[in-house]
């Protein structure tokens, strides 16, 4: 089969679980306990159905949306844009932010005005309330940095709701920046963001210096807003995170980053390649870098840097799965689709032919992996320390058909189309991509 078809098969799968009774929402599994439950998290981009959004995107570029696709689409923003007045999740996996994110894609500007504003509302100088964490490892109105659960969420999607227009807009970036200004810890080598400021933590704690909890994360919106915002102690502030984030690391041959600091977790590797928590994530804080015009990171510049992030993935053996618990993941999150769709990125930027081969390759693996049933497809992941390894076929976007039925479809246009296919900007992207013309 080829990528079209396998990704219109499990797109087929996934509108077959969108659930309409108080709806729309989709469970994040088939299977399990849960799988018939409304999940907390029902409407944001993660595993809930804004996620969805993200998609209908990218299908309209491969070809018209069918009825039942204008009604999904419709009926995700009016109970996306419905929940912001109430909305007290910040976060850009589930909360406001996502919120921003969907409502942009599916180009609902007044929805995404009242997200910014409801935002700008719940601020505070220390940041933006949270639910995910609290004592008693955590002390109570913990606050939290990174730029999926915390502070550095919030500034990215300001930057991306002022590219889309919205007025309010500035006001919430410059509001998040200052909170991330003095939340930045001086160390010998530079400047550092914890996934939780000390003064909230009740012991040491790990450090997650990748993309998603950690210091990339954190340095790569500050990055970007430098650029955005036209100001420059945000850029050079990022360019300390990254000058100490890269001491953190290997850089032998390529540039990969442990996992955990400290790394004392026996049950998992000490390292992984993806887009959470491995060099194909954080190869997105040196393009930002790259952005904001920055010439050098610690002797090369942001863009070398992002080449030897790419490399190790390359080299890693990914997407074999070579020992148990090494890549058994196909989403976006945390597998071969958001490694996937890193490389489809820096290939349509620079052209660099091994970045489309490896793409490639990780999608022709996507389509051996799936699970064909009658006109429909979908994937299930591997947990080897589970009883039964294979984990239920999960639905949305982060960590199911949706997000890995959306890289194929632009793996498809890119054969048809070439470096010149359109693309979908993302709120967690956008930097990455070819300038628009």
């Amino acid at each position: 089969m080829t990528y079209r078809d396998v990704a219109e098969a499990a797109w087929r799968w996934v509108l077959g679980q969108v659930r309409w009774d108080d709806g729309p929402w989709i469970p994040e599994s088939v299977a399990g306990p849960e799988a018939g439950d409304v999940p907390p998290y029902r409407d944001g981009l993660h595993s809930g159905v804004g996620g969805l959004a993200y998609v209908l995107a990218e299908i309209r570029l491969a070809r018209e949306w069918t009825v039942e696709e204008e009604r999904l689409a419709a009926a995700i923003a009016g109970r996306v844009s419905g929940r912001v007045p109430g909305e007290t999740d910040c976060t850009f996996f589930d909360g406001l932010v996502s919120t921003v994110g969907v409502l942009t894609v599916l180009a609902e500007v007044a929805g995404t005005r009242a997200a910014v504003d409801r935002l700008v509302a719940l601020g505070t100088p220390d940041g933006w309330p949270q639910t995910s964490l609290g004592p008693p490892r955590f002390l109570p109105d913990t606050r939290i940095n990174d730029v999926t659960l915390g502070t550095a969420g919030v500034l990215l999607g300001a930057l991306w709701a002022r590219r889309s227009g919205v007025a309010s807009a500035r006001e919430l970036g410059e509001l998040a920046a200052g909170v991330l200004m003095a939340e930045a810890e001086t160390v010998p080598t530079g400047l550092n963001w914890r996934f939780v400021p000390t003064r909230f933590r009740t012991d040491p704690g790990r450090q997650m210096p990748n993309l998603s909890h950690g210091l990339a994360g954190v340095a790569a919106a500050l990055a970007l807003a430098g650029a955005e915002l036209d100001r420059p102690d945000l850029t050079s502030a990022a360019v300390r995170g990254a000058e100490h984030l890269v001491t953190l690391g290997t850089t032998d041959d390529g540039f990969v980053l442990p996992r955990y600091i400290p790394g004392d977790d026996a049950d998992e590797d000490a390292v992984t390649y993806n887009w959470c928590h491995g060099p194909a994530g954080t190869s997105l804080l040196f393009l930002a870098l790259h952005h904001a015009g920055v010439e050098d990171v610690a002797g090369a510049a942001p863009l070398r840097w992002h080449r030897r992030c790419l490399h190790s993935v390359r080299t890693s053996g990914l997407p074999a799965r070579l020992h148990p618990g090494f890549w058994d993941n196909d989403g976006r999150c945390c597998g071969t689709a958001g490694v996937g769709e890193v490389f489809l990125d820096s290939w349509q930027r620079a052209g660099e032919a091994d970045d489309l081969e490896f793409a490639l390759r990780l999608a022709d693996t996507l389509v051996e992996h799936a699970i064909l049933d009658g006109p429909h497809a979908y994937w299930r992941f591997v947990e080897h320390r589970a009883p039964d390894p294979l984990l239920p076929p999960g639905v949305g976007w982060n960590q199911g058909a949706a997000g890995i039925a959306n890289f194929l479809f632009r793996a498809s246009r890119i054969l048809e189309d070439g470096p010149k296919a359109e693309t979908v900007p993302r709120m967690d992207t956008w930097w990455a991509l070819p300038p628009r013309l």
